[in-house]
């Protein structure tokens, strides 16, 4: 286990892939490379994995290993990269859409509540915008949005007015600030909860999470094998509803497609028909991982 990120679900989702020794595989979200190291335990001298990640801090992560070439970009790339490295089809793609600890755990990087550090929360730290800039310079109504629909926070709209109201007396730089912001409806029982779902949905905002995910999946069926799997692990509804929908019809919003003769259009055969969640045991050693859904799809 790597101290940068505790792998989710780990042994389930490598497990469900079908590692073929000679096989070709995506890590899509490196992180802490655990992930990584178990494909690249069940693959052969032959096989071949391309692991991806927007934020540098976790390259140093990666293994030195001859198969493996780590490809610093989002992950809704994926095919381009693909393309540049030669590589037509993948065996099977796993993607693990949490933050990582190092992510919620390095005080500068502004992902977390618990610290009192600039409003920040790029994934990748070459992107132009920050927390900061969606709270001091978002119009009130696109703030409401972000707030209800990426954080599916219950007064969004008396929270996006009072961080108007504060912005007018001085811009708002800090995660301290924000709390102190938000004090009036942070609700007394639920503290930690409300502020991560505020801070999810600035998150969210800021690395474009929804936008990126949206075109990675609709990648997949272009770069997957015929029976080649692919394994995803999200964290909260948004994400794995878009990703349910995507196995089950083969586009985010769960539209039923029929070709010329009225047959239903099903690209995927599911592997898991209800998420797998973590064992209690794994929740006791990592609460991080208390919130994560393992959905597992084959290409038809």
């Amino acid at each position: 286990m790597s101290s940068y990120h505790t792998p989710v679900l780990l042994h389930e989702s490598v497990s469900a892939l079908a590692v073929k020794e000679q096989g070709i595989y995506i890590d899509a979200t490196m992180g802490g490379g655990g992930h990584t190291r178990e494909i690249l335990s069940r693959m052969g001298k032959s096989g071949r994995l391309l692991a991806f990640d927007q934020d540098e801090s976790a390259l140093r992560n990666a293994p030195e290993d001859s198969r493996l070439t780590v490809v610093h970009s989002n992950f809704r790339f994926i095919g381009n990269f693909m393309r540049l490295h030669g590589i037509s089809f993948a065996d099977g793609i796993i993607a693990d859409l949490g933050v990582s600890s190092h992510q919620f755990d390095t005080m500068e990087r502004g992902f977390s509540f618990r610290f009192d550090s600039e409003l920040d929360m790029r994934m990748n730290r070459n992107a132009a915008v920050k927390a900061s800039d969606v709270i001091n310079e978002y119009p009130r109504e696109r703030l409401e949005w972000i707030l209800i629909n990426l954080g599916e926070v219950e007064n969004g709209k008396r929270a996006a007015s009072l961080i108007c109201s504060a912005r007018e007396k001085g811009r708002i730089m800090s995660t301290a600030d924000l709390n102190r912001v938000l004090s009036p409806v942070i609700p007394g029982q639920g503290e930690h909860k409300y502020l991560a779902r505020i801070y999810q949905a600035l998150r969210i905002e800021v690395n474009g999470e929804m936008r990126a995910l949206e075109g990675f999946l609709n990648s997949i069926p272009d770069i997957l094998r015929s029976q080649g799997r692919v394994a995803v692990i999200t964290y909260h509804s948004l994400e794995d509803r878009m990703v349910k929908n995507f196995f089950r019809s083969g586009n985010i919003y769960g539209e039923r497609v029929k070709n010329l003769y009225g047959v239903e259009i099903v690209p995927f055969k599911l592997i898991t028909k209800k998420p797998v969640t973590p064992a209690e045991a794994e929740i006791a050693s990592n609460t991080r991982a208390r919130s994560a859904k393992l959905r597992v799809a084959e290409k038809i």
